[in-house]
Parts: structure tokens; sequence; C-alpha cells
């Protein structure tokens, strides 16, 4: 069994998929993936990803906003309101991206910092994106006390120095299809590094298609790909990832 521990199945274009939900969903069990973490990125469009996956008993949520998505201040209160529910096992995604906006560098720390308060709160765990904004990342993650709740940083495109210290406080490393690029000769090397009771493999779909899929829509059941190419890295059979990365799913989440 598989789990994408990070997509946004509100986001693909659902014209590949005869405008279902269900097909995407109907595709990736038929190739073993079992369960799917559908990950918000506004608290706007929150109640619409919500009403889009309520059917399907094997799709889990996030709340939260994410890091390049500052055009609205984040509230502790809404945030709290809307992540109050069983459906919802994760805050975020949230974090901070100094690759693309630097210049809300303010904004981001403060939703960020709102989001570790929020999770500490309802003791959910944290999903986290970060770019280009190593220490910062890690110095609010150990200020605001997130190895209470854990988490998850996703597509993990840092080096191992931080990946190391996200463990140690508590995290789990994620690695996308971007872990199956040709130039990401450092990114193999920390899927070399990372514990085997401390990874999880992801799609982000409809983004980041691995290879061979590269340059088309992503999807879940694109997942596999991605746990073959770590099972290539690590040494290991792909059902050796398979198994790992859903028992570490299901440890973080208490499943």
């Amino acid at each position: 069994m598989y789990i994408d521990s990070h997509c946004h199945l509100d986001r693909l274009d659902l014209s590949d998929f005869n405008q279902s939900i269900a097909n995407v969903v109907s595709s990736a069990s038929a190739v073993g993936v079992k369960k799917m973490l559908c990950v918000s990125v506004t608290l706007e469009e929150f109640p619409s990803m919500v009403e889009k996956t309520l059917a399907f008993d094997n799709v889990y949520l996030s709340c939260g906003v994410h890091p390049l998505n500052q055009e609205h201040v984040t509230s502790i209160d809404q945030l709290e309101q809307l992540s109050a529910t069983d459906k919802v096992i994760a805050i975020g995604e949230t974090g901070l991206d100094y690759y693309y906006a630097p210049e809300t560098k303010e904004l981001q720390l403060d939703a960020f910092v709102k989001h570790i308060q929020v999770a500490r709160n309802v003791k959910k765990p944290l999903i986290i994106h970060t770019r280009d904004a190593r220490q910062d990342t890690i110095d609010l993650l150990r200020s605001e006390h997130a190895s209470e709740v854990g988490g998850i940083l996703h597509c993990f495109t840092e080096n191992w120095e931080m990946a190391r210290q996200a463990i140690d406080l508590g995290f789990y490393i994620s690695f996308s299809g971007i872990v199956t690029f040709k130039n990401a000769h450092e990114l193999r090397e920390v899927a070399k590094q990372v514990p085997a009771d401390r990874f999880l493999i992801e799609t982000d779909s409809p983004y980041l298609a691995p290879v061979p899929h590269r340059g088309k829509q992503n999807q879940p059941a694109y997942v596999v790909e991605v746990a073959k190419h770590l099972a290539s890295i690590r040494g290991c059979s792909v059902e050796d990832i398979a198994k790992q990365s859903t028992e570490n799913f299901n440890q973080l989440f208490d499943f």
C-alpha cells in the first residue's frame, strides 16, 4: 500500500478524469495508493476543498495558508475553527518561501508562527513548505516549540543539515517527484541518509510530475514512481519503501 502524503486534489484539471475527482481516487487505488492527504493553500478555498473531497473516506485534509498566499492576514480563530473536524489531520501548508517572495518575509513569519500556535492548540501535526529559508524555518520550529506536534517538511529540496535538524525536532522528510529529476544530485544524497522511520513520499499533484511523466499533470497514482526511484537510491525494494512510508505516515497521524 502507498500513501500520497501531499496532494492538491482540488487544483487538478479534471478534464483528464472525465470531470470527476472520483476517477482520480480510483486511478490511484488501482495502483495501490490507498490514502491521500489533500493539502490546503488558502482558507478562502478550504470549504470548497472539503466539499470536493467529502465523499472519500481515504482522503484526509489539512487546513492552512501557503506562505506565498499572503493576500489576507491569517486569523488564528478562523484557522482553529476550520480545522476542528476529524477530516482535518494536519495544519498547513505553512512555512517560509524566500525564493519567490522575499518581500513578504514579515507576513510569512507572522503567519508561520500563528500556524504553529494553532497546531499546538489543536494537537495536529504541521505541513511545512520551505525554500531558501533554512535557518529561519528551523529557528521558528524551535522557538515556537513545534516539536510538541511534529509534522512534515514536504517536497523537500534543501540539504542534509537542515533535514537532520528537522528530524531532531520530530519532523518527517517527504520526497516528491523532484527526487527523480536528473539534476537533483544533492537531494538524492539526502534521500540516502534520512532514517527509515523518518521519510514519506508524495506527489504535490498537480505539480512536479516525476519521471517518466515529467511535463504532464501530476496525480496521486504517480507517487508509485517516487517510491521506485527512492528504492533505487536507498538500495531496497519498492515494497520496502511502500511499507515503511505507510508505517511512518500512520505513526505521525496516529492511525
